[in-house]
């Protein structure tokens, strides 16, 4: 009695799996040899599949149900074992249940920087990293191009030659796609379904689908941060009150000289120099702005060029060129010119600057 017994109890009768864990892909049903048994009874849960494999040839396979085990619903495997008019006997076969559900949350990120030609900035590089979301579709492709004869499959098995694609497929689109590089971070989004629709040929070769890709993060170098931001706060700032604030340093700065006077009317020269320099600069952007619905410049405003140290500097208007010839940076003798002048005229032979030299104290006597 207990020799057949102990048969009995080498003949399998209950297929099934309980997965507990949260990164098996595929598992094979452990029967140790044993045999199973006509008629024994597979369970394949939701979210699950089972493959039968016969001496190393992919057989049938069963999506979520339960199934007693006969020649009807086996119809390869008896094929590949000859069983011609059914059978009685147990047989031998291995069972590979796949996990068919989402598997979330798998990182994928750029190791070393990739390097790219921006139209604005050069050559620079870039990181990038996010996550994805895959499952299997085609349980039979998967075991036959990935598993092979693997017991106990994990994510983390695949994880690497996963990553090693998103990354390839990530740096040919980012190339392809030409954006300038300040437009990545709002592109995110658009960036993510091109690489996915582009990566979705590559997984279905290997049985599996990418249910979703996501791209986190899209960095670079903090010297073209730092340039891109001053240039987006150029677009949207007062350039005027730029150009006053930077002059106004410049004379705080040199007032702090110990040159005394001398220095601070020669600070003084230099940031109404620097005031207009940046404001010639920038004055294609004000036309811009004026012509997009900005007021224009007052009427009936008397500038002046000048002359200084040989060189043409200007146009100032009165109030600046008053506050230049109290620091002494310019004299009766210094030649200006403004439209409609035939010629560079002395400063003090001009009536609308001859009144500024009255109030200007004459030269220290000699000690």
């Amino acid at each position: 009695m207990g020799f057949f017994s102990s048969l009995r109890s080498e003949f399998i009768d209950i297929i099934e799996w309980t997965d507990n864990s949260s990164n098996t892909l595929v598992y094979r049903f452990e029967r140790h040899d044993n045999e199973i048994k006509n008629n024994a009874k597979l369970t394949v849960r939701e979210g699950q599949a089972a493959v039968f494999i016969n001496e190393g040839k992919l057989a049938d396979v069963f999506m979520p149900g339960m199934y007693s085990l006969n020649t009807q619903n086996l119809p390869i495997l008896s094929t590949l074992k000859g069983w011609k008019y059914g059978f009685d006997s147990p047989f031998k076969a291995e069972v590979y249940f796949v996990n068919m559900r989402n598997f979330t949350d798998q990182k994928w990120g750029t190791k070393n920087p990739i390097t790219l030609s921006d139209n604005r900035f050069g050559m620079l590089e870039i990181r990038a990293f996010g996550t994805y979301v895959i499952k299997v579709k085609d349980p039979a492709l998967f075991i036959k191009e990935i598993v092979g004869t693997d017991g106990h499959f994990t994510t983390e098995e695949i994880a690497n030659q996963l990553r090693s694609l998103i990354v390839t497929r990530f740096t040919d689109a980012i190339g392809e796609a030409d954006l300038p590089v300040e437009k990545y971070a709002a592109n995110t989004n658009e960036i993510a379904q091109l690489i996915k629709g582009i990566m979705q040929e590559d997984f279905n070769a290997y049985g599996i689908d990418l249910t979703n890709f996501l791209i986190e993060n899209i960095s670079m170098p903090d010297e073209i941060k730092t340039e891109i931001f001053e240039l987006s706060r150029l677009d949207r700032v007062d350039l005027d009150k730029f150009a006053k604030i930077k002059a106004a340093k410049a004379m705080e700065k040199a007032a702090e000289n110990e040159s005394g006077t001398a220095g601070a009317g020669m600070g003084m020269g230099m940031g109404f120099a620097m005031a207009n320099q940046m404001g010639n600069a920038f004055q294609g952007n004000q036309q811009n702005n004026q012509s997009a619905g900005g007021p224009p410049p007052l009427p009936n405003q008397t500038s002046f060029h000048v002359a200084i140290n040989g060189q043409q500097s200007g146009p100032y208007d009165l109030n600046t060129l008053q506050q230049m010839i109290n620091s002494n940076q310019v004299n009766k003798d210094t030649l200006v010119w403004k439209q409609g002048m035939a010629q560079w005229t002395a400063a003090g032979q001009v009536s609308e600057l001859s009144q500024f030299f009255g109030s200007v104290p004459p030269p220290l006597p000699p000690q």
